[in-house]
C-alpha cells in the first residue's frame, strides 16, 4: 500500500514531467527508467538521493514534491 507521500509524489512528478516520457526523464536525471516508472505507479518509495536529484532537476522544493507543501 502506497503512502500518501508516495501518491502525492507520483502525481507531482507526472505533472512536472509534462510530455516527457519516463525513458527521456530517466536519461536526463540519471535514474534508471524502471525506477521512474515504479515511482509513477506508486510501486516504490523514492530514495532520498533520487528525491534530491529530481528536486534539483526541476528546481523544486522536496516538500512540494512529496505533497507536504503546495506549489
Amino acid at each position: 500500500m502506497a503512502s500518501k507521500y508516495s501518491e502525492a509524489f507520483a502525481v507531482n512528478l507526472r505533472e512536472l514531467m509534462g510530455e516527457m516520457s519516463a525513458t527521456e526523464f530517466a536519461r536526463r536525471v540519471g535514474i534508471p527508467q524502471p525506477t521512474i516508472t515504479r515511482y509513477l505507479l506508486c510501486q516504490r518509495e523514492v530514495t532520498l538521493e533520487n528525491l534530491c536529484k529530481i528536486a534539483d532537476f526541476f528546481g523544486e522544493d522536496i516538500d512540494c514534491l512529496i505533497g507536504r507543501k503546495i506549489y
